[in-house]
């Protein structure tokens, strides 16, 4: 698939006001590779045209009855058809709900009545459950699981309009930064065939990156959202803990947030918004309900910190410039950048094995040892952290997780937030260019020649999973010589998410964006 390079304003006047609503027929819950969408009456590039489109436009579109939901449903579902098995980011998809629901979001705008995403696809991470959908975990213990309730967020989007079609792939029981697994196989980034689309909520970003949706959510207990905003050039945010509800089952994980994840920034706060707030049977979620600004003011006269490693990792060159890039933006619209060196009192990692503690010796790790007795059908990484559930991890992991967080916790706020700057940003990863396929039992990683942790050598996010408090959103820098997307987090302090914001609506702002122009990937390997 060649690069697009059309003109929209051109392409949505080609759509004209009366546009037909077709249908894709009745169809349930289909793999991927079986499904059969609409002839593409109007060629490729509408589609890619349609599929791309941020939230915000198609909005608007639909308020002017310009456009309609089914026909963004059936572009996205043509080019499902012509991409999935080059990406491989979907489990399911349910095109005869997601038909259902984009028809009825039709008669809403219509008839006058819509709701704060009526008619905007939304894929959902192989995470969240709907009711008599398949929820599989990326395992093969999994794999004839199907749910019989609706995740609180699910709840939230219906509620909101939203058309849920697709669910996306993950690395089995989301313990890996890559996404791959014995039972879907490889996701591989659109950007660069060759690549890693990150983990665990890597086909979220992958269908994101591809066009195959218009938003996507995602969780995060290690960098799931970030990690996969990172290698997909998204916007991704990791609330912090209490702001989006979570199944009540799994209220007292600390380190595991869900999120929103999306190709801009005001798309991606409008995901935010509506999966925030308080929700019936859980305890946890945070009164009041915060609603995010879509625009903010600039950033003349923030005091930013810069940590350009974390202290600890091997950044590469590729990255490293990238990020200093995006920092001169900011310098440029008055931020003050003050680069630091972190004090943490930890390495790497130290933090990966304090993250490993607090995450298996609760309920994650009850999960995983249960799946002891059937590791001939886990990964080799599945088969690892289900071992070291079931046998190294219990109360003193726990509390020595917690002593370790709160003490880090200590030195970053001391260092940073209490003397006195309002944000600090490094960079998400290390490195963009990870193979797809990466096996951290079998395969080696190299950042500039230099061998690498390969399971989290390459990732600066446990940190602020510790510290769960923080809101922390990833931002795109641009692309690296291998069409490959680079990124930084954007940390505030605890619960001012509204910060992150901020200065990521100043960066979007002062430099170019990916997915506007001819800066969309083009599904080949380089």
């Amino acid at each position: 698939m060649a690069t697009l390079n059309l003109s929209r304003r051109n392409a949505l006047q080609m759509l004209g006001a009366t546009a037909g609503f077709g249908v894709a027929g009745a169809m349930g819950v289909v793999s991927p590779s079986r499904l059969h969408a609409a002839p593409a009456a109007a060629g490729v590039s509408r589609d890619l045209e349609l599929a791309y489109m941020s939230a915000g436009e198609l909005l608007k579109l639909f308020r002017q009855k310009k456009l309609s939901p089914v026909e963004v449903l059936q572009a996205q579902l043509r080019l499902t058809e012509q991409r999935g098995k080059q990406v491989n980011c979907f489990t399911y998809l349910h095109p005869k709900e997601a038909m259902a629901q984009a028809k009825a979001s039709e008669r809403r705008w219509q008839e006058g009545n819509p709701r704060a995403l009526e008619g905007i696809t939304v894929a959902l991470k192989d995470e969240m459950a709907v009711k008599g959908w398949p929820m599989t975990a990326g395992s093969k213990v999994f794999r004839d699981r199907v749910m019989t309730t609706n995740d609180p967020i699910v709840v939230k989007l219906l509620e909101a309009g939203a058309v849920l079609h697709a669910q996306t792939t993950v690395p089995e029981m989301y313990v890996l930064g890559v996404t791959w697994s014995d039972l879907w196989g490889v996701t591989r980034n659109p950007w660069n065939l060759k690549y890693a689309v990150g983990g665990s909520s890597g086909g979220s970003g992958a269908a994101l990156a591809a066009g195959l949706t218009t938003l996507a959510t995602g969780s995060d207990m290690g960098g799931s959202i970030r990690i996969p905003s990172a290698f997909n050039g998204l916007w991704g945010f990791k609330p912090p803990y209490g702001r989006v509800p979570v199944e009540p089952t799994y209220v007292s994980l600390l380190p595991s947030v869900i999120g929103p994840m999306a190709r801009d920034l005001p798309d991606m706060i409008r995901l935010e918004n509506v999966i925030s707030g308080p929700a019936p049977g859980v305890m946890n979620s945070l009164r009041p309900k915060l609603d995010l600004p879509l625009s903010y003011a600039g950033v003349k006269g923030m005091r930013i910190a810069y940590s350009p490693n974390q202290g600890w990792a091997r950044v590469s060159d590729n990255v490293r410039r990238n990020t200093e890039a995006a920092l001169a933006v900011l310098e440029r619209q008055g931020a003050v950048i003050t680069k630091v060196d972190l004090n943490l009192g930890v390495t790497g990692n130290d933090i990966r094995k304090v993250l490993q503690e607090a995450l298996l010796s609760g309920i994650q790790g009850a999960d995983m040892a249960d799946l002891v007795s059937q590791k001939d059908q886990l990964t080799s990484y599945g088969r690892h952290f289900a071992e070291v559930a079931a046998t190294a991890m219990g109360p003193e992991q726990a509390r020595h997780a917690a002593q370790v967080s709160a003490e880090i916790y200590r030195r970053v706020d001391h260092q940073i937030f209490q003397s006195g700057y309002q944000a600090l940003i490094m960079p998400t990863i290390t490195t963009s260019e990870v193979p797809a396929d990466l096996d951290p039992f079998r395969d080696k990683l190299l950042v500039h020649g230099v061998e690498v942790d390969p399971m989290a050598g390459w990732v600066l996010t446990p940190l602020w999973n510790l510290l769960n408090w923080n809101p922390v959103l990833a931002a795109p820098t641009g692309l690296d010589p291998q069409n490959m997307p680079t990124s930084i987090q954007i940390v505030a302090p605890t619960y001012e998410d509204a910060t992150c914001m901020r200065v990521g609506s100043a960066l979007a702002n002062g430099m170019p964006q990916l997915y506007t122009g001819n800066r969309f990937p083009t599904l080949t390997s380089s």
